[in-house]
C-alpha cells in the first residue's frame, strides 16, 4: 500500500505544472512524502523593495526617514502654543518689557503666518530623504526635471540647521540660568512648565535638520 502510494507521488511530481518548458513549476514542492496525505508549499519570491528609499537615486538610511517625518510633529507643539498670542493672551508669561500687541487684523495674520511658515519649513525636511530633494519636480519653471547639485541643498540646510540651533540654544541656556542669558517669568510653575515643554520640543528643530543634512551628505556625495 505504502508502495502504491509513493509512486502516486512520484507520478504527480513528474506531472506538475510547467512554465514554458519541462521543467516542474519552480516553487511547488510536494511534502510530507511517504505519507498517506499530501500537501503543497508555494513560495513567491518577489524582488525586494526598500520602504526608504522614496524613489531617491540611493536609499535613504531609515532613521534619516524617520526623523524627516518627526520634524513637523516635533515643531508642532510650539506652533499650537504660540497662537493664543494673537489674541493678547500670554499664556501665563511675565514680560514688563514687551509692546503691546497690535490690533488683532494685524496680530492674527502675523502669528498665524509665522506658524504656518514654521510647519511649511519643516515640510521641506522631506526633501532631504526624497526624489524632489535630488530632482526638481516637473512642474517648477526652469529648473523642473533637472538635476539639484547636492550642495545646493546642503548649504541652506546647513545654514538653517544652525541657526535654529542657536536660536533655541539661547532659551535652553537662559533656562539653566547661565549668566548673561535672561529667562521670562511666569505667572505659576504649570504655565512655565507648558511653555518649556513646547519650546523645548522645538528646540529640537535645528539638531534634527544638522543630522539629515549629514545624511544627505553622505548619500548624495561619498560613493556606495
Amino acid at each position: 500500500m505504502e508502495k502504491a502510494e509513493a509512486e502516486k507521488l512520484g507520478r504527480l511530481g513528474r506531472e506538475a505544472p510547467s512554465l514554458g518548458g519541462d521543467a516542474p513549476l519552480s516553487g511547488v514542492t510536494p511534502s510530507l512524502r511517504g505519507s498517506h496525505k499530501l500537501g503543497f508549499v508555494t513560495s513567491i519570491n518577489t524582488p525586494g523593495r526598500s520602504v526608504t528609499s522614496h524613489d531617491t537615486e540611493r536609499s535613504a538610511a531609515r532613521w534619516a526617514v524617520i526623523t524627516a517625518h518627526a520634524i513637523p510633529w516635533v515643531l508642532l507643539p510650539q506652533c499650537l502654543w504660540r497662537l493664543p498670542f494673537a489674541f493678547d493672551f500670554t499664556m501665563g508669561m511675565i514680560d514688563p518689557n514687551a509692546p503691546a500687541m497690535p490690533p488683532w487684523y494685524w496680530a492674527v495674520p502675523y502669528v498665524f503666518g509665522i506658524s504656518v511658515l514654521s510647519e511649511a519649513l519643516a515640510l521641506l525636511s522631506l526633501g532631504l530623504v526624497r526624489r524632489w530633494g535630488e530632482v526638481a519636480p516637473a512642474w517648477l519653471p526652469i529648473i523642473g526635471g533637472k538635476h539639484i547639485p547636492p550642495l545646493a541643498a546642503i548649504i541652506p540646510a546647513t545654514i538653517g540647521g544652525l541657526t535654529l540651533t542657536a536660536v533655541s540654544g539661547t532659551f535652553l541656556l537662559a533656562w539653566l540660568h547661565v549668566p548673561g542669558f535672561h529667562a521670562l517669568g511666569y505667572t505659576n510653575g504649570w504655565w512655565e512648565l507648558l511653555a518649556k515643554a513646547c519650546i523645548g520640543f522645538g528646540a529640537l528643530w535645528g539638531p534634527m535638520v544638522l543630522a539629515l543634512t549629514y545624511a544627505y551628505y553622505v548619500r548624495r556625495c561619498r560613493p556606495a
